[in-house]
């Protein structure tokens, strides 16, 4: 066998050469009774990667849309989920610590309490929080509905098959939609 030949299976093997280019595409489009949803993918084959997004739209009852078309109903904030037994804090103090260090808002139901703050702010906010001896179910910048959908019983099995399927997508990262679930 000749040495270049040996050479350039090496040379491949060590990954030297490789030119796959990941992009980073958002998708946006309806599902059924129009829930606004926002797909989030890496890819090195932007053809295929929509072909695969676009069929599972298709599929379930859902129509792929243009840049921009859901987009709107959607605000980029961090998001920090507080489990309410793994805390000693009274809500009053999470509230002023939380607001202290750049929060926006905190929510609160039966088991959980819900920061929300800018972008910009997440990572002292998330910073300051630990800092206090608090644990996170949850804590991440995510796009967060303005609204929400509620939908009958056929409309939620066609948007869980949707979500599902985008999910199995090995391109896609991240799924947001405004389903009242």
């Amino acid at each position: 066998m000749p040495n270049d030949t040996i050479n350039n299976a090496i040379k491949k093997a060590a990954g030297a050469g490789n030119s796959e280019n990941y992009e980073e595409i958002t998708y946006e489009g309806y599902g059924p009774n129009g829930v606004a949803i926002i797909v989030n993918a890496s890819t090195d084959n932007k053809n295929r990667t929509a072909a695969d997004v676009r069929h599972v739209f298709d599929k379930f009852g859902g129509n792929l849309g243009t840049t921009g078309c859901v987009s709107y109903m959607f605000e980029k904030k961090g998001v920090i989920v507080i489990e309410k037994a793994s805390t000693n804090l009274s809500e009053d103090d999470l509230m002023l610590l939380a607001l202290d260090n750049g929060a926006e808002n905190l929510e609160s139901d039966e088991e959980f309490y819900e920061i929300t703050c800018a972008p910009q702010d997440f990572s002292h906010l998330s910073e300051s929080l630990e800092k206090n001896g608090i644990t996170f179910v949850e804590a991440d910048v995510k796009m967060v509905p303005n609204n929400y959908i509620t939908l009958d019983e056929n409309g939620s099995r066609r948007m869980e098959l949707i979500l599902e399927k985008l999910d199995e997508l090995d391109d896609v990262i991240d799924v947001y939609h405004n389903w009242d679930e």
